[in-house]
């Protein structure tokens, strides 16, 4: 990612930051509505849950500027996420819920520079998480 990147996602995060709690059933909503079966991966709080996304995604977007510290963290999400089903297609799914959310949170704000450069880090951080599961599955 660019310098201009990472701080176009720190920035757009910082707004959505005061509605993180809609924000967070915004995303589960959509992301259920993209694929269903994805649900019976979640059988605890919603709320709960949705408090994790937030502070997960604000830790990760904190350091996107020091990848070198969060990658190791990141890695292990992703193995723990095949601990819970989770496959490799899903992230497609996480992906478009994710922008989706920005783009209604952020209205006029979610510009085309702002889309890319969350795609860019969400790209980076699900590869990272899928290629560190698929180490992690036993052959």
């Amino acid at each position: 990612m660019t310098p201009e990147q990472i701080t176009l996602v720190k920035t757009s995060w910082s707004k959505v930051i005061p509605i993180k709690n809609q924000a967070a059933t915004l995303f589960y909503e959509r992301l259920f509505s993209l694929d269903p079966p994805l649900q019976k991966l979640f059988s605890g709080d919603m709320t709960e849950q949705g408090e994790k996304l937030m502070v997960t995604i604000s830790t990760v977007v904190a350091s996107l500027d020091k990848l070198d510290l969060i990658l190791p963290v990141v890695q292990d999400l992703g193995r723990r996420h095949l601990d819970y089903g989770v496959k490799d297609k899903d992230y497609d799914n996480v992906g478009a819920a994710l922008l989706w959310t920005l783009e209604q949170g952020l209205g006029d704000d979610f510009t085309a520079k702002v889309k890319q450069a969350w795609t860019e880090a969400y790209g980076l951080l699900a590869t990272a998480m899928i290629d560190a599961a698929k180490e992690a599955k036993p052959a």
